[in-house]
C-alpha cells in the first residue's frame, strides 16, 4: 500500500513539474488564447500580434473602429476665414431733383410695370418740369394703392377712359429717346419714393385749359396741370 502511495506522489510531482515547464515556455500563453478562441489583449505601447493570413479558424476578431477625422484637418484650405465686410456705398449728395434724375441709372431691362409708369410720365407730361412729371407718376402709384382703381400700375394706366394717350388698350410709339430715358428715371424715383412729390395724395389731374367742374380737393398746381384728391 505504501508503495502505491509513493508512486502516486511521484506521478503528481512529475505532472506539476511538467506543467511548470510548459507555462514557462515562450508562446504558450498566446497559443492557449488562440486555442480557447479568446481575443488577444495588447497593452498600450506594445505591437499588435501578427496573425497568419492563412489562419481561417479565428471567428472572434474584434472589429476595428476608425474615428472620423475633422474636415478641417483633412482640408486646411476649407477652414473658415473671416472676410472683410463690404464697404457701404456712399450716399449720393443730391441737392435737386435734376441731380437725382441724372444720377439714376436706367435698368438694362425695363419691367412691364415700370414701362407703364414711364409711359404715363412720357405721354402726359414730357413737356413739363421734373416736379410736374414726378407728380403725374405719383398719381398713377396712388391710384394703384387706393383700392378704388386697379391694383397694378399697368392696370391703372390702361383703365378705359382714364388716360387719353391710351388708344385701343395700347400706348403710341416712343419718338424721343432722351425724353423717354428721362421719363424712365422719373418713374424709378417715384416708385422708389426717393424724392418727395409736390402733390401728395393726388389721384386726379387735368390740364389748365379745361374745366371739368370736379368737386374734389385741390392739392397742387404744377406747370400746366392741376392735381386733386
Amino acid at each position: 500500500m505504501s508503495r502505491i502511495l509513493n508512486a502516486a506522489s511521484a506521478a503528481a510531482v512529475g505532472m506539476t513539474a511538467t506543467a511548470m515547464l510548459l507555462l514557462a515556455e515562450p508562446g504558450f500563453a498566446s497559443d492557449l488564447a488562440a486555442s480557447a478562441n479568446l481575443p488577444a489583449i495588447t497593452l498600450p505601447g506594445a505591437d499588435a500580434p501578427q496573425r497568419d493570413p492563412a489562419d481561417a479558424t479565428t471567428t472572434s476578431e474584434q472589429p476595428v473602429v476608425t474615428l472620423p477625422q475633422s474636415p478641417l484637418s483633412e482640408n486646411p484650405d476649407s477652414e473658415r476665414r473671416d472676410e472683410p465686410a463690404a464697404e457701404p456705398k456712399p450716399a449720393l449728395d443730391i441737392d435737386s431733383l435734376a441731380e437725382l434724375v441724372a444720377a439714376t441709372d436706367r435698368p438694362a431691362e425695363i419691367d412691364p410695370e415700370l414701362r407703364c409708369l414711364a409711359g404715363a410720365v412720357y405721354f402726359e407730361s414730357r413737356g413739363e418740369s421734373l416736379a410736374g412729371q414726378l407728380a403725374v407718376a405719383h398719381v398713377v402709384i396712388n391710384r394703384a394703392k387706393s383700392g378704388r382703381f386697379p391694383k397694378s400700375l399697368c392696370g391703372v394706366v390702361h383703365q378705359p377712359s382714364q388716360f387719353s394717350f391710351v388708344r385701343h388698350g395700347k400706348m403710341p410709339a416712343i419718338r424721343n429717346a432722351a425724353q423717354w430715358n428721362n421719363a424712365v428715371a422719373i418713374a424709378q424715383i417715384a416708385r422708389d419714393g426717393s424724392w418727395k412729390t409736390q402733390a401728395p395724395g393726388a389721384l386726379f389731374f387735368h390740364a389748365r385749359y379745361v374745366s371739368p367742374g370736379w368737386r374734389k380737393t385741390r392739392v397742387a398746381s404744377i406747370d400746366n396741370h392741376i392735381f386733386y384728391r
